[in-house]
């Protein structure tokens, strides 16, 4: 099998709030298109993350924030970040989908994942929620990939149109992370120059406003992808937001769902090559619904091509 998908339904029942942006018809759109298009594929219910793995990561005093505080109605964490009653268990299951998913690769059981959970991960820090995120999910990942798999050399590809500011926050100072970023500048979170490199395991290209597919391609041929190649990675983890598309309500880049097939294809290359194709990806940002669906399926279709 080379294609495994994940979810949770408590993935569906987080509560941001009436009107907000990451709400839960954004995962009821993704599994619907990826089911309707591809029905033969096989999906499977995340396991909820530990504490042990998601401290790798994160600060107890985080994690007992966002688990061990009683919500009653709604819980504002910030402007943009809130919790309701079912929250703490969808994060739980979107860390847990992502480390199930690199022991499937691990394992062999599988050579590629799709996570399709929420709420998404990569703007939490070590410390802190923020940017509709409680746990960073891709960086639970790539720790349990180090801890547990004693694995040396974990990439994660970010393009979604904000800056993963978390995970460049979290393994800004491991040479064994490679963070790789491509992201509308400015815009929110505020990060995410060029000029942030980390140990060297960091490269962040900054597109402006209104920017194309033809750039966001630049930027990774150019780049990031060799980047990537130089680095050697033994998994590639993918931070799947889909803001970038020309339909998006919350930024302005003007990318299609045809670019980030392009760019899946171009990540699963350098998987093949270095990774014995492992690479997990992991639903982050995309607040058109028409554009997340067919974002979605094209970045499925792209990572089974080999089915």
């Amino acid at each position: 099998m080379s294609l495994l998908l994940f979810t949770h339904p408590a993935c569906l029942r987080h509560d941001p709030g009436a009107d907000h942006a990451e709400c839960p018809q954004r995962l009821v759109q993704v599994i619907d298109a990826i089911g309707m298009t591809f029905p033969a594929l096989s999906w499977r219910i995340a396991p909820a993350a530990q504490r042990t793995q998601l401290a790798r990561v994160h600060g107890d005093a985080h994690i007992a924030a966002i688990l061990d505080t009683p919500v009653h109605g709604r819980r504002q964490i910030d402007p943009d970040t809130a919790m309701s009653a079912e929250s703490a268990e969808a994060a739980l299951r979107a860390a847990g989908a992502g480390i199930a998913a690199v022991d499937a690769m691990m394992s062999g059981a599988a050579r590629r994942a799709f996570c399709a959970v929420r709420p998404p991960g990569h703007h939490a820090e070590r410390g802190a929620a923020m940017g509709f995120c409680l746990f960073n999910s891709i960086a639970v990942a790539a720790a349990h990939a180090l801890a547990a798999h004693g694995l040396e050399r974990v990439c994660i590809a970010d393009f979604d149109v904000h800056h993963g500011n978390g995970t460049q926050d979290i393994f800004a100072h491991d040479p064994r992370v490679q963070y790789l970023s491509s992201h509308q500048w400015p815009l929110y979170p505020g990060t995410g120059a060029a000029s942030e490199q980390g140990v060297g395991n960091v490269r962040n290209v900054p597109l402006p406003p209104r920017a194309d597919g033809r750039a966001l391609r630049q930027a990774w041929a150019q780049t990031l992808l060799p980047a990537m190649d130089a680095f050697r990675p033994q998994l590639v983890l993918v931070s799947a937001g889909f803001d970038a598309h020309h339909r998006d309500p919350l930024a302005n880049l003007q990318a299609t769902a045809e670019d980030f097939g392009w760019l899946t294809t171009q990540l699963c290359v350098i998987a093949d090559r270095h990774a014995s194709g492992r690479l997990v990806s992991m639903l982050e940002g995309g607040y058109d619904m028409q554009a997340l669906r067919e974002s979605a399926v094209a970045h499925v279709a792209a990572l089974r091509t080999e089915d």
